[in-house]
This record gives structure tokens, sequence and C-alpha cells, in this order.
């Protein structure tokens, strides 16, 4: 077996690039205290609780034509998954503004994915949280995906899933121990199918591997699960403010959550699957079974421009970068 050392980095990093490091532009790690910009320096000690416990919290959101959207309702929701893992930040959110902007720009792609990261810290191998010295923060940058209707036109389809759903204390908190949710997309992708959605134990509707699920019922109400069993959606959230204005044109009669059956989900004139990277998704079938007339509601796709247009136009949401 061969041994490295230090001075064997030069040649041992030209055998480790690979074709989808295309896709990471930049890196900030508070261990480094600054950005790299090769991928192969985009790395995490092993002792860090995140990777071998995932012991961190994350969140996720894109820069659109130089800014980034929706900045402070992604760090707010930061820092409730902190709290609740009694995760200390590393830094205020003031700071972590200035890293996430500056990482963005080292970057120099005007349309990208960020995420953020705070770890436990490395220190040790065990359970125990108290042998890190320190929290850290890890912010990267990577391509921005396409949303989903550009791909699939057609909207998509939906199963449900076999995944047991998150206790309510862990649902509410965007930590990074993501197995569930790593399962519930093999079962998508395994099925053929776009997303799997989870019940509770009452049968009531949760959530989709990364993404919110809702639908709009024949009288026309916009209904999300109740936020006790599912992660508080942030692009779900700035769509129910938004299709206030749908109220008020008369496509939507009332905005709201609920308990969610899967009946009523298969008897709803439109079922939305929304997350910060796909926005706005029509799905026209579930376990094999259509929804509404089989076709892309209009609610989905008014909501979906509403989101584009606040994305572009919302000068309180916006981050300037470039």
């Amino acid at each position: 077996m061969k041994r490295f050392s230090l001075e064997d980095w030069p040649q041992l990093a030209s055998h480790l690039r690979q074709p989808y490091h295309g896709n990471y532009f930049a890196l900030y790690s508070s261990l480094y205290g600054g950005v790299v910009t090769d991928p192969v320096l985009m790395t995490l000690p092993l002792d860090d609780h995140m990777v071998h416990r995932g012991d961190g919290v994350f969140e996720a959101f894109k820069a659109v034509g130089g800014k980034i959207y929706n900045l402070r309702g992604h760090l707010d929701r930061l820092v409730s998954s902190a709290r609740g893992l009694s995760l200390k930040l590393p830094c205020s959110l003031v700071q972590m503004e200035s890293i996430i902007v500056e990482t963005v720009r080292a970057g120099g792609k005007p349309e990208c994915m960020i995420r953020v990261f705070v770890s436990r810290g490395p220190g040790g191998f065990s359970v125990n949280p108290y042998e890190c010295p320190s929290p850290q923060l890890y912010v990267m940058v990577t391509a921005l995906g396409t949303p989903f209707m550009q791909l699939h036109p057609e909207g998509a389809r939906i199963r449900t899933s076999a995944i047991e759903a998150k206790s309510a204390g862990m649902a509410n908190i965007k930590n990074c121990n993501y197995a569930p949710n790593v399962l519930m997309k093999k079962e998508a992708v395994d099925a053929g199918v776009d997303f799997t959605v989870g019940f509770d134990e009452n049968g009531f509707l949760t959530e989709g591997s990364t993404e919110n699920v809702g639908i709009v019922t024949r009288d026309r109400r916009l209904l999300f699960p109740k936020l006790d069993r599912i992660l508080a959606g942030t692009t779900m959230l700035r769509g129910m403010e938004l299709a206030k204005e749908l109220v008020g044109a008369g496509l939507l009669t009332a905005i709201g959550f609920a308990d969610i059956t899967h009946a009523d989900i298969l008897s709803a004139a439109e079922l939305l699957v929304t997350g910060t990277t796909i926005n706005f998704v029509s799905a026209v079938e579930m376990d094999d079974r259509q929804i509404g007339d089989g076709r892309p509601g209009p609610v989905v796709a008014a909501l979906d421009e509403l989101l584009r247009r606040d994305m572009r136009q919302n000068r309180a949401l916006l981050t300037q970068v470039f």
C-alpha cells in the first residue's frame, strides 16, 4: 500500500480531479480562514462531527442575476436549526453574510447555488459534542440547476414513500443527518418517478425528500401540511405570501395549513411541489392516479411566475453580489 506525505500532495491532487469538479466554484472554510477555488482543495476533516455524525446544520439558496435571493430568510432558519441542536454559530450573522457574499464573488458566477454549513467541528470520533473545541463554517458555491418545470413542462409524477416520517423535533431542524431524505430520493429514482412524499402515523401528508408538498382543493384553497411535522420551507412560506395576490385575483379563495390525507390529494384540483432548487412544480400523478385533469394547473403556473418575478424585482429580498 502506498504511503503519502505532504510533499506528495501536488502529484496526488492531479489524480483526484473529476469531470464533475466543473460544477464547483468556490469554498470558504473557517478552518482555512479563507476561500479556495480549486475543487481538489474543497475538503473537510474526517473528524469533523458533521462528517461522521451528521452533527451540523445547513441551508441552500441561490443567486440569480448576481443577487442572492432571500438570504436573511435562510439565515434565520439556520439560526433556528442550530438552536435545535444546541450548536453555537462560529460568527455573527453580519459576518456570515459578508463571508457568503465574498465566497460567491470568488466563484465568479452570477447564477449559482450556495450551501452554508455550520458544523460542531473537528476534535474526535465519539458522539460526545464536547470533544469539539469550536464550531466551524463552510460555504460552498456550485452550479445552479434548471427549474424542474423548464425541463419537464408536462409535470411531475409522485409516489408515496415507505420511509418513516421524521419526529416533530427533527422535522423542524435542517440538520446534516439526511439518511431518510436520501432513501426517499432513492425510492423515487428506483421507481422511475420524480418525487416521493411521506405520510405520518395518522395518515397525514408530511414532505418530500427535500421539498414541501401542497394541494389546491376543488374549491380553490391552497393548503400545505401543518408545520409540526415538516420543515418550514422558505420557498413554501414565500409562496404563501405571494399567493395572496391570487386570492385578490379570484384564482384562489383561501391559503392555509391543514391535515392533508391521501384521499385529499387524489381529489385535489392541483398537486404542487416546491423548494429552493425547483421553484414551483405541478404534479399531475400520485401513485399512478391522475390529479385534476392530468395537466399542469393554473395556480402552480401562477405561483411559479410570481416567484420568478420576486427573485428579479423584490429588492428587500435581494443581496447584491456582482
